[in-house]
């Protein structure tokens, strides 16, 4: 098969990247400190952490994780906080002591925490005060010997801080009671840290940077294997494509999406940290009257990255169509597929179009991306980032004729080393010759772009989130009454899919759709929530049995 994607580069972009120009994450991050010390690094709740202050925080944070809790190269630290201040002081502290992040959202039930924290072996974990009710339900299951507690308003300054603080526990009751023995708080171990000398820590390209779970090809959720060089390249390659239209200390970023998702970490958290960009971190964009204001009250913004619900609704609503739009240079969708009625709607309202991207977890993530010299909105997602090679393959493995469609397999320094402690399932996804099998179905066109068309596993896309069946349908069946049960995908109109399960009853059992809601509701996270639940006397099935999720749709 003929690789003309590989002939087609915008201008001033180069078709190779050095994976290996850093030795790390770390020394970006450090050399970012350095050059742009004066300059505002990340900013929430009114408040703007410069990079001399982040470099300071940071420091301490990594002190005290290796000097008083005595944590060695490698070890996994679980970060479970939303886009607070408090999220990159303790990554990049973790990452400057050496040791792997592992992002949890902060939304998981007791179930899916307990999963996450044996799976990765985590002894240490770093939380935010109103889900350690969540933690404190399972911690005795797990290996965790370090919790580390903190409250919203904890980084803010006086006497702000403890306003917030106030607000959140008391007035709006958003932090319940816990008991965690042992536990400590954040600003105590930035006090602490502040006393303890930082070792350098030697770090290489294969050390591990980070382990992001998601659901693979499976839905048994898997730690993706990110390396500091699989970052590290991400990072650049994402930054040849953006970068002509980057002035280095000048951005501002509207970070919306949650840092704990790999798209807005490696996209905004990281690229723009290069830059020496702000970054205003957007607590709960759900709140999206609240969310417009706090883009009134920033003024100028330059960059904003999101998926397509989170576009949908900020151009339905009214205020945000009266902001100054003038500085405003790239809007990057990705997470899921960006609607053309969005994108039109989008590129209305603030003159610029949604560059569309595409990735996946296990390859740090960006895969492909429009360029800067597509004017408008094209309904692909773009082309391969440099020093990735795609290929379209048949269900055999063989590459497809061009013009016809096939799995997207993808290669280049991004891919991940593998799943944490699972070779077989690495095996699986990664071929011997280092090709990721994506599992989704693509065409690419005479100019080299990229279009998915569909999705070979029954994965489910809710509001760029993967949902996987398998999970869905494994909760639903420990339900009281439920004999059997099948999910699958529905098309919806805000959040591009939403889960749909349909349950058969046990003879003689009286259950209802409000009974298997609450029980959903108890063990899985709100966006893995069944919308739709429907009860059948009998599912389709195979001639050996097997549930057929394809006649249900």
């Amino acid at each position: 098969m003929e690789k003309i994607w590989l002939k087609r580069y915008p201008p001033g972009v180069p078709a190779e990247i050095d994976p290996d120009e850093y030795r790390s994450l770390v020394e970006i991050f450090e050399q970012s400190c350095k050059k742009f010390s004066d300059r505002d690094a990340f900013a929430n709740m009114g408040y703007a952490m410069s990079f001399a202050e982040l470099d300071a925080k940071t420091r301490d944070f990594a002190a005290f994780l290796q000097q008083q809790l005595g944590l060695q190269k490698g070890d996994r630290v679980a970060i479970m906080l939303p886009n607070l201040l408090q999220y990159p002081v303790v990554l990049f502290g973790i990452l400057r002591a050496g040791l792997t992040a592992v992002n949890v959202n902060p939304l998981y039930t007791p179930r899916e925490l307990e999963h996450q924290m044996n799976d990765a072996g985590a002894e240490t974990i770093v939380i935010i005060a109103n889900f350690a009710h969540v933690l404190a339900e399972v911690a005795h299951k797990t290996r965790l010997k370090n919790i580390i507690v903190t409250e919203v308003g904890d980084l803010l300054p006086f006497p702000k801080s403890l306003i917030v603080n106030f607000v959140v526990k008391y007035i709006k009751k958003m932090a319940p009671a816990y008991d965690l023995p042992g536990a400590i708080s954040l600003k105590s171990a930035l006090a602490k840290g502040q006393k303890l000398t930082l070792e350098p820590v030697a770090l290489n390209g294969d050390d591990l940077a980070f382990l992001q779970y998601t659901g693979g090809t499976t839905g048994v959720a898997k730690g993706a294997m990110l390396t500091h060089r699989n970052m590290v390249a991400n990072m650049l390659q994402v930054s040849v494509f953006v970068g002509a239209a980057i002035e280095e200390g000048k951005e501002v970023v509207i970070t919306a999406l949650p840092l704990y998702h790999i798209f807005c970490l490696t996209v905004n958290c990281l690229t723009f940290m290069r830059f020496g960009g702000l970054n205003l971190l957007i607590t709960n964009p759900r709140d999206i009257p609240a969310f417009v204001k706090e883009l009134q009250n920033v003024g100028e913004f330059t960059f904003i990255s999101g998926v397509n619900t989170l576009f949908n609704a900020l151009v339905h609503n009214e205020d945000f169509a009266k902001l100054d739009f003038k500085p405003l240079k790239l809007a990057v969708g990705g997470g899921m597929a960006v609607q053309r009625a969005v994108a039109d709607r989008w590129q209305k309202i603030t003159g610029i179009h949604i560059l569309e991207g595409y990735g996946l977890t296990e390859s740090s993530p960006v895969v492909c991306l429009n360029p800067l010299d597509v004017q408008e909105f094209n309904g692909s997602i773009g082309l391969p980032a440099p020093s990735t090679e795609i290929s379209l393959r048949d269900d055999q493995g063989q590459e497809v004729p061009f013009g016809e469609r096939g799995e997207l397999w993808v290669r280049g320094p991004q891919v991940m080393r593998g799943y944490w402690q699972r070779p077989d399932e690495t095996a699986n996804t990664i071929t011997a010759d280092g090709w990721l099998q994506t599992g989704d179905i693509a065409t690419v066109d005479e100019q080299g772009f990229v279009r998915i068309v569909d999705r070979k596993k029954d994965m489910v896309l809710v509001s760029g989130f993967n949902v996987y069946p398998n999970e869905i349908e494994d909760v639903v069946a420990h339900c009281e009454g439920v004999l059997e049960v099948a999910c699958i995908g529905v098309p919806d109109d805000k959040s591009g899919e939403a889960v749909k399960v349909f349950v058969v009853r046990k003879p003689g059992a009286t259950l209802g759709e409000e009974t298997v809601r609450e029980y959903c509701k108890a063990n899985l996270t709100g966006y893995k929530m069944p919308k739709y639940i429907e009860f059948r006397e009998e599912l389709p099935k195979s001639n050996v049995g097997k549930i057929l999720r394809r006649e249900l749709r």
